[in-house]
C-alpha cells in the first residue's frame, strides 16, 4: 500500500474511500491518473491523434445523378396528342403544298421548272440538315437558348444512337412538323408560282421527315420496310453504312442525315473545318470535334440488342 500513498490525490481525504480494497485501489489510480506527469516509457503503447480534414458537400455545385440510356417505354420517347397534332398540321401543310404546284404547273403547262425545283430543293434540304446537324454537335449546351434541348439531344443521341429506333413517330418528328407549319404555310397562302412552290414542297418536306430518315439510317435492313431499303440502296435516302461513319471517332464527317448527297462534297473538301476555324479565330471558340471525346461522346452498345417499332 506505500505506492497508494505516494500517488494519492492531495485534495481528497482517503477516510471518505470506501474501506473496500478494492475500491480503494481504483479510487487512488483515479487520482494518481489526473496528477501524474511522468513521461511514458519509449516501450509502451501511445495514443496519437492525428488531425483529418473534414470535407463537407459544395452546397453551389448541384450533384448530376449518373444517367442511363432511356428504356423503350420511357415517356420521353412515347407521342402524345400535341405532337401528333403538330405532326398532322405538317402534313397538311405539305400536301397542301404540293395540290398548289400539281395545280399551278397544270394550269401553266410547265412541268419541267417545277421538277427542277423540286430537285433543287432536295439537295439544299441535305446541305441544311449538314450544318444544323454540325452546328448543334459543335456548339453550345443544354443551356443554349431555343437549341439548348436539340443540343443536349443529340449528345445523348451520340451516346446511345440506337434510342432513336425505339422513338416513336409522332414524338421523333413534331418539332420539324411545328416549324414547318408555322414557316410553309404563309408562303403558300400568298405565292402561286409553281417553281417556288415546287422548291418549297420538296425542301420542307424533306427537313420535316429528316429525323425519321436519320432513324432509319440506324435501323437493320431485316427490320425497315422494303420501300425503305430500296430507298437507302439507292442512294436516295442516307443509308446506315453511310452514317455510321458519322458515329465513329473523331465524329467530324458524314454530317447530312437527308440522302448524304453532300457529304462527300463537305467532307473532301473540309468545308466544316473551315468554318470552324472562321469561328475560332473571330469568336474565340473551339468546337467540340477538335477535343478528345468526352464520355457523353462514346457510345454505349445497346444491351437488348432489339427494337421497337415506331407507331
Amino acid at each position: 500500500m506505500s505506492i497508494l500513498k505516494q500517488h494519492r490525490c492531495p485534495s481528497r481525504s482517503l477516510t471518505h474511500i470506501p474501506t473496500s480494497p478494492r475500491l480503494h485501489l481504483v479510487a487512488c489510480l483515479t487520482c494518481s491518473a489526473t496528477t501524474t506527469t511522468t513521461k511514458p516509457k519509449s516501450g509502451q503503447n501511445q495514443l496519437v491523434i492525428e488531425p483529418r480534414l473534414e470535407t463537407k458537400p459544395d452546397s453551389i455545385t448541384p450533384i448530376i445523378p449518373s444517367v442511363g440510356p432511356p428504356l423503350s417505354n420511357d415517356p420521353s420517347l412515347q407521342s402524345t396528342w400535341s405532337h401528333r397534332a403538330w405532326v398532322a398540321s405538317g402534313c397538311a401543310t405539305l400536301f397542301f403544298s404540293l395540290a398548289k404546284t400539281v395545280t399551278g404547273a397544270a394550269d401553266t403547262h410547265m412541268w419541267f421548272e417545277p421538277i427542277v425545283a423540286g430537285y433543287v430543293g432536295y439537295v439544299l434540304a441535305d446541305l441544311l440538315s449538314g450544318v444544323y446537324h454540325w452546328g448543334i454537335d459543335n456548339y453550345g449546351d443544354a443551356t443554349t437558348p431555343i437549341f439548348g434541348s436539340q443540343i443536349e439531344g443529340f449528345q445523348g443521341h451520340h451516346k446511345w444512337p440506337w434510342t432513336i429506333t425505339r422513338r416513336q413517330f409522332a414524338n421523333n418528328l413534331h418539332a420539324l412538323a411545328r416549324s414547318i407549319t408555322l414557316t410553309v404555310l404563309p408562303i403558300e397562302i400568298l405565292c402561286n408560282d409553281p417553281v417556288i412552290q415546287g422548291f418549297v414542297t420538296v425542301c420542307a418536306g424533306c427537313i420535316m421527315f429528316s429525323q425519321q430518315f436519320h432513324a432509319w439510317s440506324h435501323g437493320t435492313k431485316s427490320k425497315l420496310p422494303p420501300l425503305v431499303v430500296a430507298l437507302q440502296d439507292a442512294g436516295v435516302l442516307v443509308s446506315r453504312s453511310q452514317h455510321s461513319a458519322h458515329h465513329r471517332p473523331p465524329y467530324n464527317s458524314n454530317y447530312c442525315i437527308v440522302s448524304g448527297v453532300c457529304n462527300e462534297f463537305l467532307d473532301k473538301n473540309k468545308v466544316f473545318v473551315a468554318l470552324e476555324m472562321i469561328i475560332f479565330f473571330k469568336l474565340g471558340v473551339r468546337p467540340r470535334s477538335w477535343s478528345e471525346p468526352g464520355a457523353e461522346w462514346i457510345e454505349e452498345m445497346d444491351e437488348a440488342q432489339s427494337q421497337v417499332t415506331v407507331h
